[in-house]
C-alpha cells in the first residue's frame, strides 16, 4: 500500500477547539487543513502550503456535513485539485460549487480575479466618499476656491456610483449558486 507518511503534532487547544471545529465545519474543510493553513501563514508558507482557503463564494449549508468518497483518475483528481486552487476554494467547496451551477466556476472565469475587481470598485468608490466629505468640510468652512476643484469629481459622481453598483451586482450574481429552474425556464429540454 503507498501510503504518504504523516508528521502528526498534539496541540493543548487551551478552549478553542470548539471554535476550531466550528470554523472548519462553516469552510468546509477538516480540521487539519483548517489548522495547516494557519500553521502555514504563521510561518510564512502559506503560498502553496496548505490546500485550503475560504469558501465565500459558496453558500454553506446549516445541515452537517457528510464525508463523500469518489473515485477519480490521477488526471481528473488533479484537475479537481488545480481548480479548486484557482478558485481558491477546498476541494469540497469548488465541487459544491460546480454542482450548484456557480457562474464564476462554470464558466471557466477567474474567481479570484473577479473578486479583486470588486475589492478594487469598492475602494474607488471609498475614494469618493472621502471626496465627498473633504468636500463637505471645505464648503461648511466657506473656502469655495478650494471646493472648486472638486467640481469634476461631482459632475461624474452619479455615473461612477452606478457603474460600481452594476459591477457589483454582476460579480455578486457570477458567485452565487445560479438555481436549476431558472436554467430550466432559459434552456428548455429538447
Amino acid at each position: 500500500m503507498n501510503t504518504p507518511s504523516h508528521d502528526f503534532v498534539t496541540v493543548d487547544m487551551r478552549g478553542l477547539k470548539a471554535a476550531l471545529v466550528a470554523r472548519a465545519q462553516s469552510e468546509r474543510v477538516s480540521v487539519s487543513v483548517l489548522v495547516r493553513g494557519a500553521v502555514a501563514r504563521e510561518l510564512g508558507l502559506a503560498k502553496g502550503a496548505a490546500d485550503h482557503q475560504p469558501t465565500s463564494a459558496v453558500a454553506t449549508s446549516s445541515a452537517a456535513s457528510v464525508k463523500l468518497s469518489i473515485r477519480m483518475t490521477p488526471e481528473e483528481a488533479e484537475q479537481l485539485a488545480a481548480g479548486a486552487r484557482s478558485a481558491g476554494l477546498s476541494r469540497g467547496a469548488y465541487l459544491s460549487g460546480l454542482i450548484a451551477n456557480v457562474p464564476v466556476l462554470t464558466s471557466g472565469t477567474n474567481r479570484t480575479d473577479h473578486i479583486a475587481t470588486l475589492v478594487a470598485s469598492s475602494a474607488e468608490l471609498s475614494t469618493l466618499s472621502r471626496n465627498i466629505h473633504h468636500l463637505t468640510s471645505l464648503l461648511r468652512e466657506g473656502n469655495v476656491r478650494p471646493a472648486l476643484a472638486y467640481r469634476d469629481m461631482l459632475d461624474t459622481l452619479a455615473g461612477d456610483v452606478r457603474r460600481h453598483l452594476t459591477l457589483a451586482a454582476s460579480v455578486l450574481a457570477d458567485l452565487r449558486p445560479r438555481s436549476r429552474s431558472a436554467d430550466a425556464s432559459t434552456h428548455p429540454a429538447t
